[in-house]
């Protein structure tokens, strides 16, 4: 595996180098351990196809997403504010995540708060850059595997990308299974609205495991994901079905990047 070294926005303005794209890695990329993996999983991928790229490192701060769900919205304009004032120092114009959540919030809420970008989520940008040629997978290791997707509520309902992601999942020459709750009318994992954080209400059965099920019932060998929370929320899920030697949960970034040998 190629080892290289991403540079920070700092870094490369101090060369006088503006990047193409600005990757925001979001609180689950940076800390999550899991998480982590997607982010080196779209590194990997924007270095191969040569796309100049850095991140915010340590001068990126929570969007407020959280924050703003669970009801706070002093915090969150405290926190994007902050955000929309280091992204503007740097005459940010293009940004690129794999968090729904980040990329739902950086898109539509930070405008009013005069932050005003293109963003991006990286299920379109792995789709343009297969549909441009700078990425070319075909089959590899996923081909003729079983793989069911499921549906971000921020990525789908909330913005309208639904075929991005399936397209991008076409590229493995695997075998997709569709759920039936699917597209406009997926099922939330359980995570959004901040629900992530905080213990479930008291109920017949957790939402993560009605979905989980609803997945399984399919047999896939691959649950595939588009976001950190859905990740944690399906893995869990799977776990607690004791499926979790058959079934993997893994994002769609690296199961691109494993079917190109990146």
């Amino acid at each position: 595996m190629e080892t290289f070294k991403v540079p920070t926005l700092s870094e490369l303005a101090t060369a006088g180098v503006t990047p193409e794209i600005v990757f925001w890695v979001g609180c689950a990329g940076s800390f999550d351990d899991r998480a982590r993996k997607v982010t080196k999983a779209v590194a990997r991928i924007l270095n191969h196809c040569g796309i100049t790229f850095a991140v915010l490192g340590t001068e990126e701060s929570c969007t407020g997403d959280p924050a703003k769900r669970a009801g706070n919205e002093f915090l969150f304009q405290m926190q994007a504010s902050n955000n929309v004032a280091t992204l503007n120092g740097y005459s940010v114009k293009k940004i690129v995540t794999a968090c729904p959540h980040c990329f739902n919030t950086l898109k539509n809420e930070y405008p009013g708060l005069g932050g005003n970008y293109e963003v991006i989520h990286h299920s379109e940008l792995l789709q343009e850059l297969i549909d441009t040629g700078k990425l070319r997978v075909q089959g590899g290791a996923y081909k003729g595997k079983r793989i069911t997707y499921h549906d971000p509520c921020y990525l789908g309902r909330a913005n309208s990308v639904y075929e991005a992601p399936r397209r991008v999942l076409m590229r493995l020459d695997s075998l997709m299974v569709e759920m039936k709750r699917s597209r406009s009318k997926g099922l939330c994992c359980g995570a959004g609205g901040a629900q992530m954080f905080k213990e479930p209400e008291q109920g017949n059965k957790d939402i993560n495991m009605e979905r989980a099920e609803e997945a399984l019932a399919l047999k896939p060998e691959v649950i595939a994901v588009a976001c950190p929370f859905c990740m944690t929320m399906l893995s869990d899920g799977v776990k607690m079905n004791n499926k979790e030697q058959e079934v993997s949960v893994k994002d769609i970034a690296e199961l691109l990047a494993e079917a190109a040998d990146l």
